[in-house]
């Protein structure tokens, strides 16, 4: 898998754990707090997607994912 692969996949988890553990009617409830998880991961793909730049995709390339496509 590549990086970019590897961030999208990260971030939609992220996404969807924080989503049930945020919303109230979830059978795994704990906070809703946790909504604001989901908004740092939405305005992090947003920056990412403006600039051009992810800093978990830096990340990644240095412990060894490839790049690109």
């Amino acid at each position: 898998m590549s990086s970019w692969q590897i961030v999208r996949v990260v971030a939609g988890s992220f996404i969807l754990l924080s989503l049930l553990l945020g919303i109230p009617g979830s059978p795994v409830f704990h906070s809703q707090w946790w909504l604001a998880f989901t908004a740092f991961v939405g305005l992090n793909l947003l920056q990412s997607g403006l600039t051009r730049w992810c800093l978990m995709e830096t990340i990644l390339r240095k412990l060894g994912a490839k790049g690109g496509c």
